[in-house]
């Protein structure tokens, strides 16, 4: 399965992510917030807009990293995404 990970090369939780993913065979597309201002731009897009960021939001957070699986859903939780794997 294909996973989009938006997050940050600074970010430890986006780096343990992305290793977990790929222990379980995941294919990762990592969209690197820090280096690339395109993936920056549509995670503030999804940020703004999204409910999924409601609680993010409310305790000053940014809500990194964002899993998206390749029939669209989003999600901030590892955990959900490994369990579908």
């Amino acid at each position: 399965m294909k996973v989009k990970v938006t997050g940050s090369s600074f970010c430890q939780d986006t780096l343990y992510s992305i290793i977990k993913l790929k222990e379980k065979g995941a294919q990762v597309d990592f969209q690197n917030i820090s280096t690339d201002f395109a993936a920056l731009k549509a995670l503030m897009k999804i940020r703004e807009s999204s409910p999924l960021y409601d609680q993010v939001k409310a305790n000053d957070g940014l809500g990194i990293p964002l899993f998206e699986m390749e029939d669209g859903k989003q999600t901030l939780d590892l955990q959900e995404v490994l369990a579908s794997l």
